[in-house]
């Protein structure tokens, strides 16, 4: 892993997020290295050449965090890292701003797929207004293995379950969901006592992840790469179509809160066009 600490003016980045008006993120890059990350793209803007997870900036901010731009504005930690990978335990970062962050009357989400986060347990029951999302996207440990660095399944529920039994509002993240892979109704089954809200989001490929996933999945799921072709590499929308139908119709039925993220896109543009209003 390369280290390397860098100095920045702040950490509050405005967003283009559907739900979020600011983003703060503590590292540059991810020791987790998922295989489908999005946010490999930033090493077009922070002149990495390395493979995406094997390098991190750890960014110290002199800076405190102005508590007035964000009032009651929705707050997103972290867009384009983990903001508790495993450098957080030495460098402790993240838990520095959530000190800042007590007295803020901001809407703060926390994205992880990290334990480490009930190493702050302490500061997490005293934040107004928070939600800590988890991400999983699988029962299976051995295809979580192939994609990800990060902790594994069990470890997970179990954190979002400590969670919830310590008052703080749980979302389970399901994404990026790989299709006829991920088993979304077991996992919802598996987790629904203790989750309060589902969110989805279908698998994008695109970049230099689209070429390794279309071989992974030839090679560990051939029954499943002729439908893989059609969706991304011919474009077809209609397997998404369905599944939002289907996904919706469950929630609906079984009472489960639950946002779809599945026109990503769409949700960005049309937040971009009402902040032009």
């Amino acid at each position: 892993m390369i280290i390397k600490e860098i100095q920045i003016k702040e950490y509050l980045t405005k967003s283009n997020l559907p739900s979020s008006d600011y983003v703060i993120n503590p590292y540059v890059g991810c020791p987790h290295g998922c295989k489908y990350c999005y946010a490999s793209f930033m090493k077009r803007f922070t002149g990495h050449k390395e493979d995406w997870g094997t390098f991190i900036d750890i960014k110290k901010c002199k800076k405190k965090i102005d508590l007035n731009k964000i009032s009651k504005k929705a707050v997103f930690l972290s867009s384009v890292t983990d903001c508790y990978n495993p450098l957080e335990e030495k460098y402790g970062l993240t838990r520095n701003i959530l000190e800042q962050l007590i007295e803020s009357d901001c809407y703060l989400s926390i994205s992880t797929k990290s334990k480490l986060i009930l190493r702050d347990m302490d500061l997490l029951k005293q934040i107004k207004n928070l939600t800590v999302c988890m991400s999983i996207n699988t029962l299976d440990e051995n295809f979580r293995q192939d994609m990800d660095n990060a902790s594994s399944i069990k470890e997970r529920l179990g954190t979002l379950k400590k969670l919830h039994e310590n008052g703080i509002k749980t979302v389970l993240f399901m994404s990026p969901i790989f299709p006829f892979i991920t088993e979304w109704k077991e996992i919802i089954e598996k987790s629904k006592n203790y989750i309060d809200e589902y969110w989805f989001e279908n698998l994008n490929l695109r970049g230099q992840y689209k070429a390794y996933i279309m071989n992974y999945i030839k090679e560990r799921y051939p029954k499943y790469y002729d439908n893989y072709v059609t969706i991304y590499l011919k474009n077809d929308k209609k397997y998404w179509h369905n599944l939002t139908n289907e996904i919706n119709n469950y929630c609906d039925k079984n009472n489960i809160n639950y946002i779809n993220y599945f026109y990503h896109e769409e949700l960005v543009k049309n937040k971009k066009e009402l902040q032009k209003l």
